[in-house]
């Protein structure tokens, strides 16, 4: 079944066809989610939690083929919501209750890790835009409407980002 189709479905209260949008898209929203919480464990509690404001505000969708951008917006701002929480409670965790239960569903590569250790000379707003377009692939349109930042300072953001990396390793292909 399509997009659309689905999105009248979700939109009418049908919980399955919410449930068929969001899985089509599962292994992006994953990715999203595990590049801002840094743990599968986390990443899995953020997408829970987009599922359900993504249920509650569905009705706010003005663009139902603007599904997949908003979304990716509402996750981003939950995996945000979280980082602040854990940043203000000291989290003790249950390591036994962990252990055999934590996989590592995605297995980085070593480029990958060199890309995450380049990006550690980067702030954080060039970080988040240069791995928002360069590991997930998104174009600059959708970039601002996660970030909520115009679409220039998205351009400026990886433009100084990838300057930045340029001169620390003298890459002249970067980016």
């Amino acid at each position: 079944m399509d997009a659309g189709r689905l999105m009248k479905k979700a939109k009418k209260g049908n919980k399955e066809a919410l449930l068929q949008l969001i899985m089509s898209e599962k292994d992006a929203y994953y990715k999203l989610a595990l590049t801002y919480m840094g743990n599968t464990h986390d990443a899995l509690d953020a997408m829970d939690e987009m599922i359900v404001r993504v249920y509650e505000k569905l009705e706010q969708l003005k663009k139902p083929d603007a599904f997949y951008s908003w979304s990716k917006t509402i996750l981003v701002n939950c995996c945000k919501s979280l980082l602040r929480e854990q940043k203000r409670a000291i989290l003790l965790e249950d390591w036994t209750s962990a252990e055999g239960k934590e996989t590592n569903a995605l297995i980085q590569s070593e480029q990958q890790m060199e890309i995450q250790e380049l990006l550690i000379h980067l702030n954080d707003e060039q970080k988040e835009a240069v791995t928002l377009k360069y590991l997930h692939d998104l174009d600059y349109q959708t970039i601002a409407e996660i970030t909520n930042t115009p679409i220039g300072t998205v351009k400026s953001r990886i433009f100084q980002g990838l300057k930045k990396l340029r001169k620390l390793y003298g890459g002249e292909h970067i980016g």
